[in-house]
């Protein structure tokens, strides 16, 4: 991932969250409230096999394979907005396209999929097709070179069920459940990464050590207290704002529509 977000304004400082009284919060090498947690210093106490796993994800990024040409660019841009890491330096940024591609070049999957919505590679290859129409139907460029409050427009109208412009994707599958299968993959990435865990305090994998304090709070010896600090999305932001999936009902309600 680059460590400027594509379409970003020419001061990156405008995409940094914001302390209470509206100053930029400059990029840390561990964000969150956990400083001087490291999950991977805990690596001793796993098993071989859960070892080597996490420690891929640190040390070895997948090889492009299923993405290809503009793909790649257009869907960091995408994943840069779905799940932004200003506030992470650049160094350690969590990577997420790369492991959804591995996923997809492999052809894994959760094992269902709604009856209205195609494969997931054929998913991607139509749903990114369609952000690019959209983006140059709007704004005559790609996605990747548009200001973050364009590509947020664009990604809100996936959101919210709409359709960003005449493209097949949508009219072969729901735009909002394309939204949803791409930041169900992004963020099942980035909090599938250690980096990703030193930012939420999390203990790692429990085998074979276990936990041994399971009553009143009270954290592990290997944890670090809790210090919390004051932040705000930055100005314009659109996660500041909370709003329902469309369709969200059918999605996680009693009905699904049907899923095979």
């Amino acid at each position: 991932m680059s460590g400027k977000a594509p379409g970003a304004p020419a001061d990156p400082r405008a995409l940094w969250p914001v302390d209470p009284e509206g100053r930029p919060l400059p990029p840390k090498i561990q964000p969150g409230y956990y400083p001087g947690y490291s999950t991977l210093s805990q690596q001793e106490f796993w098993d071989e096999a859960t070892r080597r796993q996490v420690v891929r994800r640190v040390e070895t990024l997948p090889a492009i394979r299923f993405f290809q040409g503009d793909e790649v660019t257009l869907f960091e841009a995408v994943t840069a907005r779905l799940l932004p890491q200003d506030d992470r330096a650049e160094a350690r940024r969590v990577p997420i396209v790369p492991w959804i591609d591995e996923r997809l070049f492999e052809g894994k999957g959760d094992g269902f999929r709604f009856e209205d919505m195609p494969p997931d590679r054929e998913a991607y290859r139509l749903g990114l097709a369609g952000v690019a129409a959209a983006a140059h139907a709007r704004h005559q460029q790609p996605f990747e070179q548009l200001a973050a409050a364009d590509q947020d427009d664009i990604l809100k109208q996936l959101h919210h069920g709409q359709a960003p412009s005449e493209h097949e994707a949508w009219r072969r599958m729901p735009a909002h459940k394309f939204f949803l299968l791409m930041l169900h993959d992004a963020c099942k990435v980035y909090y599938a990464h250690p980096w990703a865990w030193d930012e939420i305090g999390f203990g790692g994998p429990a085998y074979p050590r276990g936990y041994m304090r399971l009553e009143r709070g009270q954290r592990e010896p290997w944890e670090v207290d809790e210090r919390r600090y004051a932040w705000r999305p930055p100005p314009g932001a659109g996660s500041a704002e909370s709003e329902r999936v469309a369709g969200q009902e059918d999605l996680y309600g009693t009905s699904q529509g049907g899923t095979h």
